[in-house]
């Protein structure tokens, strides 16, 4: 097995090299003056392009179908709207006097988004789990979240004292909205192309990301965000996004058994309802927070994001390696007597 294998194995990402580099390059060559309006047009044209893909990609027949399984969609939505942010609320006004405001705002943020999508699907696989239903949960949680999400950030923003603005819920209808709906419309005329070329969403889904890491982060830089972030801030958000992550992941565990899930099903419920979209996250935090310190509300969620796939992978390999185990010990049992 190479190098890089063994790295993806146990969650690393090479991404995460572009990203960390993303960042050091907004430190020492911020976007400034009409270069930083260069980067903020080129930021959103490549995320209603984004979004365009994800509509034209998406099967929703498949989606209805998985909707019959309504018990697991359920739990999925209730961890990922209901639970998530009622933890990260909590965390974040326990943590406040401790924490900047924008790094408390970036963790109640952090909790009202929708699970991602790819790595969700694919960990689910990886732990031997119901993969149809998997797509179906995350399609919708992102579907929902292009409208609950800004609402619940209003409500949530709104109990600390902080609000957004009406103008950033349609923005978030202009940039993200239309395009999915224009993806869905023209599916018949391109979904099989995008189906034949996943490699095609995966690089403007990446490129976008880092497009706006740079914007907010050179927005930060020349701002004189930065100079206010210390090694004790940083920790504290970690430890933060840790015990959110565990809490949610426990939660799910027994809720899976308490409902009666089956062993496939709890895995839907386990990787879809304890994860958290960077890809979505990070299009709608720049448009929710423009003129804000976005570069330090959206620190929480990459984070976070780095944190859960590195647990998520090897908490799927081991359920992949435990799955695979009791189907060879269950083909051994039924051929025993037969070799008797």
């Amino acid at each position: 097995m190479s190098l890089g294998a063994r790295l993806r194995r146990i969650g690393f990402d090479f991404y995460l090299v572009l990203l960390v580099g993303t960042v050091v390059l907004a430190t020492v060559f911020p976007a400034r003056g009409v270069g930083a309006e260069v980067v903020s047009h080129v930021a959103f044209y490549a995320v209603a392009l984004l979004f365009f893909l994800y509509g034209a990609k998406l099967n929703t027949s498949a989606v209805l179908a998985g909707m019959a399984n309504w018990r697991l969609q359920t739990l999925v939505f209730g961890f990922t709207y209901l639970a998530f942010p009622l933890l990260g609320l909590l965390i974040a006004t326990l943590l406040s006097p401790w924490l900047q405001p924008e790094l408390v705002t970036g963790i109640i943020y952090l909790s009202v988004l929708p699970s991602t999508v790819q790595s969700s699907i694919a960990f689910t696989s990886i732990a031997r789990g119901n993969v149809p239903a998997a797509v179906c949960a995350a399609s919708v949680s992102n579907m929902i979240g292009v409208f609950l999400t800004p609402a619940l950030v209003a409500l949530l923003l709104q109990a600390t004292g902080e609000g957004v603005s009406a103008d950033a819920i349609f923005d978030i209808g202009i940039q993200i909205l239309l395009p999915f709906i224009a993806g869905q419309i023209a599916r018949p005329l391109v979904g099989g192309f995008i189906g034949r070329h996943p490699r095609l969403t995966q690089v403007v889904d990446r490129g976008s990301i880092l497009i706006i890491v740079y914007s907010a982060f050179s927005a930060g830089v020349v701002a004189g965000i930065w100079q206010q972030v210390n090694l004790a801030s940083l920790i504290i958000v970690m430890a933060a996004n840790v015990a959110l992550l565990g809490f949610i992941m426990i939660s799910a565990r027994f809720a899976g058994r308490a409902a009666d899930l089956d062993r496939a099903d709890r895995m839907v419920l386990f990787f879809c309802g304890s994860k958290k979209s960077l890809a979505s996250g990070l299009p709608m935090a720049n448009i929710l927070f423009a003129g804000q310190a976005v570069s330090l509300i959206i620190l929480p969620l990459m984070l976070f994001h780095q944190i859960q796939l590195f647990v998520c992978a090897i908490i799927a390999q081991r359920e992949g390696h435990r799955a695979d185990e009791r189907d060879r010990a269950a083909a051994a049992a039924a051929t025993s007597p037969q070799s008797a």
